[in-house]
């Protein structure tokens, strides 16, 4: 892997990651493309340029998030799922990202579930404005509501599902309103991929060259 490699690869995470599709498929298919030979620190650079993309949710949601010290809490919940299946399915989850087929499929069914959920909330929304019942805010979330969001995100663990979609998705069919969702999304994304990020890096134990770690270093900056 070079360095203008690591700069694409990084504008490609910087710009999925907050989109409802996924944007370690993305990585996978990008580096495919790139004709990058799969290696532990391909898989490892995938997982570890998130941090560029948590310094930016940090950016726009620390002042909420510190306002409400309720908010962190809940999202540390919400990850309590994710990380037990994380770390209970490890080696296999590493094992998916060398595979492209996996993505694909996942992206295209992942597709066309959003087109399908979509449609049925659109038409959800139209009965609750003809009866006037009122979505529910971020400031009614429970940890119970925050535990089942995070449910819904684990199912991302499989590359090509989005983490974004599957925790959105999980928040509006709790009713809360569209921004209540997106908000704890992006904000249950901290935890998520910090830990994610550092789990992976204790594992591989930080064995890489130099040059290795710079272009570890470049890839999370550029993903900021």
């Amino acid at each position: 892997m070079d360095i203008p490699q690591v700069l694409i690869l990084s504008a490609v995470e910087g710009i999925t990651e907050f989109l409802p599709i996924s944007s370690t498929a993305h990585l996978i298919l990008t580096s495919h493309v790139l004709a990058i030979p799969s290696s532990e620190f391909l898989s490892t650079f995938e997982i570890s340029i998130q941090l560029g993309a948590i310094g930016a949710v940090c950016t726009v949601y620390g002042n909420k998030i510190f306002q409400d010290k309720k908010i962190l809490g809940k999202a540390l919940v919400g990850f309590i799922p994710t990380g037990i299946l994380g770390l209970t399915l490890y080696k296999g989850i590493k094992g998916l990202l060398a595979d492209p087929i996996v993505p694909v499929i996942a992206l295209f069914v992942g597709g066309v579930a959003i087109i399908g959920i979509e449609h049925y909330f659109k038409r959800t929304a139209a009965r609750v404005r003809q009866t006037k019942e009122q979505s529910k805010t971020l400031s009614l979330m429970t940890y119970k509501d925050s535990l089942l969001i995070g449910l819904m995100q684990s199912v991302s663990m499989i590359p090509g599902v989005s983490r974004s979609a599957a925790s959105i998705f999980g928040g509006m069919a709790l009713k809360f309103d569209r921004q209540a969702a997106v908000d704890f999304s992006f904000m249950l994304a901290i935890p998520t991929m910090a830990l994610a990020t550092g789990y992976e890096l204790l594992k591989t134990g930080f064995n890489y060259s130099s040059y290795e770690l710079l272009l570890l270093l470049i890839g999370i900056i550029a993903s900021y």
